[in-house]
């Protein structure tokens, strides 16, 4: 193990850095700019169990220190991704790559994960319980805890990767939703996702995004990702990914201590596709610069 590498669900990886969902494609795309071998891992595109045409646009909005996003899951669906994404990646990626998985109904979430859960290049199941419940009202599953580990509980029984539930931000109590994850048998929890955001046009005088609301990502969001992850890694017994604002070497060590083993980058792709390359390049300066000799050492190291 070198000076980088971090155990995540009892896979080794030489770093904890990893691409976000939503902002690296199915991985591919970026191997044209450089060897994405260097990645700890990346978590794919959010994949359902149909494909998805995502929602009306436009999608996108920018603001000061991030972005407001409502793609809505633009997607070919499962089928199509195991069929062709995966193939074309496993001739660009020789690591296991991290599914990350959407849905609007538990068996939704079941019939992606058993699916996913069969390809050999797949290492990890990121579900991401930030979606609409459809037979729930519309609430996501993400903001009730027994709702998040019902769907735990039915990713587990067909599966036998490492799951990792994904926690949305927009609750009054993360820890509650991340213990139930954890008693439901997830191996392992990653937030926050994004924070729910809005801007409006002056000239218009109407929001900015036809989805009026959406997703609010990007480096001013930072502080509330340290806390969350610091709140939910005090809580559970199973390793955390952080992850929320990142865009730096630092950033990486600041989530390390509050308690993530890994890191998912995010927004910053968006902005220079070699943002990752550039944060796993620039960690061996920032370890030597504050006195830390391996990354997984200091997992946690501010921990109460």
């Amino acid at each position: 193990m070198g000076r980088l590498s971090v155990n995540l669900c009892g896979i080794e990886m030489d770093n904890p850095v990893i691409p976000a969902s939503g902002t690296f494609g199915y991985g591919y795309e970026f191997a044209e700019i450089y060897d994405i071998n260097v990645l700890g891992t990346f978590s794919f595109k959010g994949t359902t169990k149909d494909a998805r045409f995502g929602n009306p646009t436009p999608r996108i909005a920018e603001c000061t220190a991030g972005m407001i996003n409502a793609v809505g899951l633009q997607n070919p669906g499962v089928e199509k991704v195991i069929n062709e994404e995966l193939p074309k990646l496993s001739k660009c990626f020789n690591k296991k790559v991290m599914a990350n998985v959407s849905g609007f109904a538990v068996d939704d979430y079941a019939y992606t994960c058993e699916k996913l859960d069969k390809e050999e290049q797949v290492g990890w199941l990121e579900v991401n319980v930030s979606c609409p419940n459809v037979h729930g009202g519309g609430m996501s599953f993400g903001t009730d805890p027994k709702a998040a580990a019902e769907v735990t509980a039915a990713v587990k029984a067909v599966t036998k990767k490492p799951v990792i539930i994904k926690l949305s931000p927009n609750v009054t109590d993360i820890v509650a939703i991340a213990k139930e994850c954890e008693a439901a048998g997830a191996d392992g929890i990653s937030l926050i996702n994004t924070l729910l955001g809005m801007r409006i046009d002056l000239k218009t005088k109407k929001p900015v995004i036809a989805n009026k609301m959406g997703g609010f990502s990007g480096s001013a969001i930072f502080p509330v990702a340290v806390r969350m992850v610091y709140q939910v890694a005090n809580a559970v017994n199973i390793p955390v990914v952080g992850m929320g604002g990142v865009s730096s070497a630092e950033d990486v060590i600041e989530l390390m201590l509050a308690g993530a083993t890994a890191v998912e980058v995010g927004a910053a792709n968006l902005i220079d596709p070699c943002a990752c390359l550039n944060i796993i390049n620039d960690l061996p300066k920032a370890m030597d610069k504050y006195g830390i000799d391996n990354l997984s050492d200091i997992i946690g190291g501010a921990k109460a």
